[in-house]
């Protein structure tokens, strides 16, 4: 790759970074997710058309990197999950904002992984959906369908009510933004 492109891969490093961390759910896996991203992108440099989306190429590339990964490391990646549950329930309560925060990325992160990946896409990437379907390598109602039933998950974990609340107070509202609802 020339400087000029060199340079847009690094200018990409930090939405491949939320990206994996979005489907990976640790960070130290995302940045190892990362790095293999790259590690393959470099290995196949000659497959990428110039002119062509570098970044919708290395999203593609890091999502079946994530794909592949997770096949391998089933079993592991449970015991991370368990690992994980365990410390956050050993946390001491915090502000509410931050409180707050942590439900809402728990709905985010309990929501399948073929979800999870879309509105990630879509709404935090900015990506529309053609080049998110594109990533992913479904068709676009394929995408949009998975985006709509991920807004109808996280709308029914608002419309729920906080066990750690006064009984029958509802949540705070959550504005879902990227694209419109399908």
């Amino acid at each position: 790759m020339n400087d000029a492109k060199h340079t847009d891969v690094i200018g990409l490093l930090e939405p491949l970074r939320r990206y994996a961390r979005s489907l990976a759910r640790d960070e130290a896996n995302a940045e190892d997710l990362v790095q293999d991203t790259l590690v393959r992108a470099y290995e196949r440099r000659s497959s990428f058309q110039s002119g062509g989306n570098l970044r919708g190429w290395l999203l593609s590339i890091l999502h079946n990197t994530f794909i592949d990964t997770r096949r391998r490391r089933a079993a592991e990646f449970r015991r991370l999950e368990q690992a994980a549950a365990l410390a956050d329930s050993a946390v001491p309560p915090e502000q509410e904002s931050r409180v707050r925060l942590r439900q809402v990325q728990a709905a985010f992160m309990s929501l399948p992984d073929e979800q999870r990946a879309a509105l990630h896409l879509v709404a935090i990437e900015g990506l529309s959906y053609q080049e998110a379907a594109n990533a992913l390598k479904i068709p676009v109602g394929t995408l949009m369908s998975r985006l709509g039933r991920a807004r109808a998950a996280l709308r029914g974990f608002e419309a729920g009510t906080d066990l750690s609340q006064t009984p029958g107070t509802k949540r705070p509202s959550l504005r879902i933004v990227g694209g419109s609802s399908v």
